[in-house]
């Protein structure tokens, strides 16, 4: 599984597009604070949505693999004055939870599991973490976001302090895409810094998905695609499932 290093830095500024609101209310519609309080945030990184969901009356802890993305949220949490337990983990290894309301898994953090063992079992410890009527919210990459967007590359950003180049190709396994990322960065001494990172992710058509979370046990599993309440089609970006222990 990859973790975010020095694009933990970054990381903020360049997913200012996210409608992290827009996620804070489709769980909000679901499973409301008022019964739905304790929530766990499964590949928090810098907890801009567990913020988010914080404010919104949830009592939120967080799990990532990545001690950098952690070591900002922790940052965050102490100029807003919030307590939020943190935890470095992997998601396949999730332990130590239990009777939880909610679990979110945003941002497709799952499609950085790579073998589909690991996904299954990491939908396997979210079960067992979750009380009877508890839920899970987690979004994905479609098939046609990993054949065909993200092998449309190379992509490029400048907005003057932090610039990159992405480049892309197809994994090893099937729905698989290697991201390969060279960033410069405007230092305060008016020079660039230049550092590269490879990610490596991996997705699965969305009724494999439903059907691991049915054979786990799940009672009730949702799926709708690209932030809104409409089914997924060929050309679906992202896949948003929504299971019911």
């Amino acid at each position: 599984m990859n973790s975010y290093e020095r694009f933990a830095e970054v990381y903020d500024e360049l997913m200012t597009d996210i409608p992290y609101t827009e996620y804070v209310e489709w769980i909000q519609t679901y499973a409301p604070a008022q019964n739905y309080k304790n929530l766990l945030d499964i590949g928090c990184g810098t907890a801009t949505l567990a913020f988010l969901l914080h404010k919104a009356g949830y009592a939120v802890s967080g799990i990532d693999l990545s001690e950098e993305m952690l070591a900002i949220a922790s940052a965050r949490m102490e100029d807003e004055k919030i307590t939020m337990p943190l935890y470095a983990m992997s998601m396949d290894e999730l332990e130590g939870f239990s009777e939880l309301d909610v679990a979110i898994i945003p941002i497709d953090s799952i499609n950085y599991v790579k073998e589909q063992q690991n996904v299954v079992e990491t939908l396997k410890r979210i079960f067992g973490s979750l009380r009877e009527g508890g839920q899970l919210f987690f979004d994905v990459h479609s098939l046609y976001k990993m054949d065909n967007i993200f092998l449309d590359g190379p992509f490029t950003y400048d907005d003057g302090e932090i610039s990159y180049v992405w480049y892309t190709e197809p994994g090893e396994e099937p729905h698989s895409v290697y991201h390969q990322m060279t960033f410069f960065v405007l230092t305060e001494s008016g020079l660039f810094e230049r550092f590269d990172e490879e990610h490596y992710q991996r997705t699965f058509a969305f009724e494999q998905y439903v059907k691991w979370l049915k054979e786990i046990g799940f009672s009730h599993v949702e799926v709708t695609a690209d932030w809104m309440a409409t089914q997924p089609t060929d050309e679906s970006e992202r896949i948003f499932i929504r299971a019911v222990k």
